[in-house]
């Protein structure tokens, strides 16, 4: 997600959502009276999410794999590789380019020194070539999101033992300048999981959904029936892929790009997480699950819910996310399911990691 995106869409969405049976303003200062918002679990406010997600239900206290621990199990990886019925393969990500869409003071900007950079050595006479890069490693172009990347303040502003992480892990304990101390993306494993597709946008019959729009579980399901998938049973450790349409503008127009993009509803995120337990999730927007609304777009995210979406399957479940994925060529092709591979760049202590991953199908 690309936090110098989050204050203008927090200007566009405003921050208080009166839920029936709130005493007061729900608000980012009052979140204790958000009980009964949509993206508030149980009936105690002991967070701004309702109830503490740590220790983690599944993965247990110290965690800070998540949703990669699926790709432990045998039986998940056998049932990524029943996929693979015609041996080939496609990119599902973009390729770098300093003229991608950026977000804040984000850069992206390599150099080969030299020109060739090297040689020639020994009678054979060698060249070589290398690349300086300069760019925020874990944020830019396709991308992933790893687990120290979204918490939740719980306390005053700048109490870094009240701000929470995945598992409960706790700013004090995770920060550090020089690389999270904590969740960073080499504590994570390697994914080959089994990849669904959902065109979302080919379900409403529409090139792109707009920014702004939200769509629920009726619109997986109409989406599913349309793919001829309506009985299909998703299982543990699936990577679930959004398609909105949203790559349409990729390079083409930045600016409406960037200008939020359209997602998913929490009734989708509780059905990802609670229902499939999915491994993975991702999109072809920057967010990849969350609608954001932009200035003069559509707006239909409930009032108070900023990036909820990925508060909710990220910090609360550990469910890691892949941004800004290339999903036409697939839906094309009517490639709905496939064998998803993608592993982390394990720089430790890095918060997301670049890197396209593969459908093999």
């Amino acid at each position: 997600m690309k936090s110098g995106y989050m204050l203008s869409a927090a200007a566009a969405v405003a921050l208080c959502f009166t839920a029936s049976g709130a005493s007061a303003e729900c608000s980012a200062e009052n979140w204790k009276d958000c009980k009964g918002a949509p993206w508030v679990d149980g009936d105690v406010m002991e967070t701004p999410l309702g109830s503490k997600w740590w220790p983690h239900p599944i993965w247990g206290e110290g965690d800070e794999a998540g949703s990669t621990n699926w790709y432990k199990k045998p039986a998940v990886v056998l049932r990524a590789f029943s996929m693979v019925q015609h041996g080939k393969t496609m990119k599902i990500g973009h390729e770098y380019t300093t003229d991608m869409p950026l977000f804040g003071a984000r850069k992206f900007s390599m150099r080969i020194p030299g020109n060739p950079t090297g040689g020639p050595f020994g009678a054979s006479k060698l060249m070589y070539n290398d690349e300086f890069l300069a760019t925020e490693i874990g944020q830019v172009g396709t991308q992933f999101d790893g687990l120290g990347h979204i918490g939740v303040q719980l306390g005053a502003p700048g109490d870094l033992n009240n701000m929470r992480w995945y598992n409960g892990f706790t700013a004090a304990e995770m920060g550090g300048a020089y690389g999270l101390r904590k969740l960073g993306t080499e504590k994570l494993h390697p994914i080959i999981a089994r990849g669904i597709l959902i065109d979302l946008a080919g379900a409403r019959g529409v090139e792109s959904m707009e920014a702004g729009e939200v769509a629920t579980m009726a619109d997986v399901r109409k989406a599913l029936k349309r793919q001829g998938m309506e009985n299909f049973k998703f299982q543990e450790g699936d990577a679930i892929l959004f398609r909105y349409g949203w790559e349409k503008y990729w390079i083409v127009d930045n600016a409406k790009y960037n200008n939020g993009c359209p997602g998913v509803g929490m009734d989708v995120a509780r059905w990802i997480a609670e229902e499939v337990k999915a491994g993975v999730t991702g999109g072809d927007t920057w967010p990849a699950t969350d609608p954001v609304p932009g200035k003069g777009t559509k707006n239909e995210v409930p009032a108070g819910c900023i990036f909820c979406v990925h508060n909710y399957l990220q910090t609360r479940h550990g469910i890691v996310n892949q941004e800004n994925l290339k999903l036409k060529a697939l839906a094309d092709a009517g490639v709905y399911t496939f064998m998803y591979v993608y592993s982390p760049v394990p720089i430790k202590g890095a918060t997301g990691s670049i890197g396209v991953p593969v459908a093999i199908y």
